[in-house]
């Protein structure tokens, strides 16, 4: 009886062409995933900064009007070194629906504030924010704080 010799047709492995497709493949998946990894950490990035500057807007917005009288006019400034720029709008509101009654010298105005906050270079790295306060009537017009 002859026993079967293993012999190199019994040897099994891979191509030359499977192992070139596997690391294809594989460079592929990792371009996606790093790919989306970085996209991750733009996002984490933008909610930082949106965040920041969310707080900054609520300290601007609960600082206004305290310390001094809240008028009419345009307001801006830096925080952070420069890296958040604000500028704040105050109007008086009008309200559309309404027609405008003639208001008495001493009751109290109702005003319109836009505060927009920017950083980094684009537009799309900006938040805006508006609301109305309450203006009470001055008593003496001229020893109100500029």
């Amino acid at each position: 009886m002859r026993t079967a010799a293993a012999g190199p047709r019994c040897v099994r492995g891979f191509t030359l062409i499977e192992v070139i497709i596997a690391f294809a493949l594989l460079a592929l998946a990792l371009t996606l995933l790093l790919g989306s990894l970085s996209g991750a950490a733009r996002q984490v990035r933008y909610a930082d900064d949106s965040g920041r500057a969310t707080l900054h807007a609520q300290s601007l917005l609960a600082q206004l009007g305290v310390g001094e009288a809240l008028r009419p006019g345009t307001r801006q400034g830096v925080l952070e070194q420069g890296r958040y720029r604000w500028v704040m709008q105050v109007t008086p509101y009008t309200d559309p629906m309404k027609p405008r009654p003639a208001a008495a010298g001493s009751a109290p105005r109702l005003l319109a504030v836009e505060l927009s906050m920017a950083w980094g270079d684009t537009d799309r790295e900006s938040l805006q924010w508006q609301t109305l306060r309450l203006a009470p009537a001055e008593i003496n017009p001229s020893a109100a704080l500029p």
